[in-house]
């Protein structure tokens, strides 16, 4: 029997439906309109893809968007300043500096310039920190996404035993941090498998859980998922297809079409896991507004 498709585009527009009306009642009850500052530098396309459309998610949900486009020969200093204004800005309540920065620029530098308590990407050291010890703290939005995934999909998380296949700094360690906490929508068993592991199947058949996060395609395969398991595919590579006009679609970590038999639920690409790196974006800020302000 195949797979249960999980629809995170949906489910993800049902976040932002829910935000929406908190970002109304924010306003209503308190005259407050959420802000979140962002800065571009240069022309990266997959970079002002991201900001458009996250110009567009922040417009629907009725929060206010400060855009600042630097050019790509923009100095550092000129970039600090900007991230100073928005430190320093009240009706600002989220900073998010779109990486990857020029080479000229010192990316920890600014990303350590932005103010933690507007630090809505998650990225700073202090809200790393915060994350790892469990303090309150902003959450990297991709992996506190797909924890939002796993729940309103009804997927069993505490107890589960999970395999993230991948230990980059913005998805699988953070990721294996959540989900080891003490909480709701964590206390699991967490393995992180990466280049260095020896016998990958055996680790990936033992998940109830498995996360692919290599940016390789067909990094999982079908003969290593166990029976009945959830797949959750963070990868995406573009690859030619003549079939398609544009002459290219999306494909992610898993071979999808194999591992769908296998899988008792699994997450396509496109259309699992990328909706939510911006809607988690939202939420952050949303959750600055109401912690700058003390509401609840």
């Amino acid at each position: 029997m195949a797979a249960r498709i999980i629809d995170g585009k949906q489910i993800a527009a049902d976040i932002r439906a829910e935000l929406k009306e908190t970002v109304a009642q924010l306003h209503a009850d308190h005259g407050i309109v959420p802000g979140l500052g962002v800065v571009l530098v240069g022309d990266d396309p997959a970079s002002r893809s991201y900001v458009t459309a996250k110009e567009r998610a922040c417009a629907e949900a009725g929060i206010y968007s400060d855009d600042n486009h630097l050019p790509v020969d923009a100095t550092q200093a000129e970039l600090l300043a900007i991230v100073e204004r928005m430190n320093q800005d009240p009706k600002i309540h989220g900073i998010l500096v779109q990486l990857p920065l020029p080479s000229h620029i010192d990316e920890s530098a600014v990303l350590l310039a932005i103010d933690p308590d507007k630090d809505v990407d998650g990225f700073h050291p202090v809200s790393v920190g915060r994350m790892v010890i469990g303090e309150k703290a902003f959450l990297s939005c991709t992996p506190h996404g797909i924890i939002q995934l796993l729940q309103r999909s009804n997927v069993q998380i505490e107890g589960a035993e999970v395999v993230i296949v991948g230990r980059s700094s913005l998805v699988g360690r953070p990721l294996a941090n959540m989900l080891t906490m003490k909480a709701d929508g964590a206390n699991a068993t967490v393995t992180i498998c990466h280049t260095g592991t020896k016998d990958l199947g055996y680790h990936t058949r033992q998940a109830d859980i498995l996360v692919a996060v290599t940016g390789f395609r067909n990094t999982v395969t079908a003969d290593m998922v166990k029976e009945g398991a959830v797949v959750i595919d963070v990868g995406v590579t573009r690859i030619e297809d003549a079939s398609r006009k544009r002459g290219w679609r999306l494909v992610g970590d898993v071979d999808f079409d194999g591992v769908k038999e296998v899988a008792s639920a699994i997450t396509p690409v496109p259309g699992g896991v990328g909706p939510w790196t911006i809607t988690m974006l939202l939420f952050n800020t949303v959750l600055a507004a109401k912690r700058a302000n003390d509401i609840g």
